[in-house]
């Protein structure tokens, strides 16, 4: 019987895609990786279909673009932007969304994996070494989060979270509440309450919790039978739900307590009160992660990291710290 591809993935211990890749795109797949492939295809004879080979020069002319949640105003811009990018240089964008979940996420790459030549991946949640596997079957961009070798594009908050901190002692304010929406190995929880007590403001933790809206209703009822008079939450989504919350209890905002988000998206500044957040670019990020994918593509991208900065923008929602 004449040997498959499916032959020799198996000896070869790797994907089916990624012994396609190795004979109609081998710039993609990592050197080690490639050599083992054609050694075990040269023992088991196995010779690619020419026809097969040329078809389309095994390119989709697509990039992925796997997120947390469309349901959250921080990504469609991002999208919308990625998409605008991609396009001058031929490229379309698939986009997918993995609902914060390990398994949905698995899922969602399986699938898309197959339907484009690179992949971005928003704050994954697969462990290390699925990370790394992937990593040899297709090209990948993380974003927040790290992985030695693999091309990254890190999001920054120091500087909008100090900016924040600062805007707070400036109005008075010593006792504040971050209210946590990321998985533990993704908290921003450490950096943020450093920069807090730097410039010596108290600093409480409520969750982690899902980075939702509903989070900041629950958030903000135990914000209110505190004494904390500042709140940072995690995303801008997390903000409008304390937001809506004090309102209903009728805790003032910026007079009893002032809020702070995290994205800057549309919503910040047209709810009411308009939103005080930390700024990060979706342009910028779209721009620099379709880039960097399309130069890892090109077998360019290394292990390269590439940072975004953040700012604050301050709005109505901050102001003097009660008496």
């Amino acid at each position: 019987m004449a040997v498959t591809i499916k032959d020799v993935a198996s000896a070869a211990g790797v994907s089916v895609s990624t012994v396609s890749r190795a004979f109609t795109a081998p710039d993609q797949v990592q050197p080690q990786t490639l050599q083992r492939i054609l050694d075990t295809a040269a023992k088991l004879g196995y010779a690619p279909n020419p026809a097969a080979r040329s078809l389309r020069g095994g390119r989709t002319g697509s990039l992925g673009l796997i997120i947390p949640d469309i349901g959250n105003p921080f990504f469609p811009p991002i999208f919308k932007a990625m998409q605008a990018r991609a396009r001058r240089q031929g490229y379309t964008i698939l986009a997918a969304d993995t609902d914060e979940r390990e398994f949905d996420e698995i899922e969602t790459i399986a699938a898309v994996s197959k339907r484009v030549d690179g992949m971005v991946l928003w704050a994954s949640t697969l462990g290390e070494q699925r990370l790394r596997e992937l990593a040899e079957e297709i090209p990948l961009v993380l974003v927040n989060r790290h992985l030695e070798g693999i091309p990254e594009l890190r999001v920054s908050l120091s500087a909008g979270i100090s900016q924040a901190a600062e805007h707070l002692k400036a109005y008075g304010h010593t006792r504040c509440v971050f209210v946590n929406g990321s998985r533990p190995e993704l908290s921003r929880g450490k950096s943020i309450r450093e920069s807090f007590e730097a410039h010596e403001l108290a600093l409480a933790e409520l969750g982690p919790y899902e980075p939702r809206f509903e989070t900041g209703v629950h958030a903000a009822t135990l914000v209110a039978a505190g004494e904390a008079t500042a709140v940072l939450a995690h995303n801008d989504l997390v903000a409008l739900g304390v937001l809506h919350q004090l309102a209903k209890l009728d805790v003032k905002v910026p007079g009893d307590v002032s809020v702070i988000g995290i994205d800057d998206t549309l919503l910040a500044a047209t709810s009411t009160p308009s939103l005080t957040t930390i700024r990060i670019s979706a342009d910028e990020i779209a721009t620099q992660a379709a880039d960097l994918l399309i130069d890892t593509i090109a077998g360019k991208g290394g292990g390269r990291v590439v940072e975004i900065g953040s700012r604050l923008i301050p709005r109505a929602s901050t102001g003097p710290a009660p008496r």
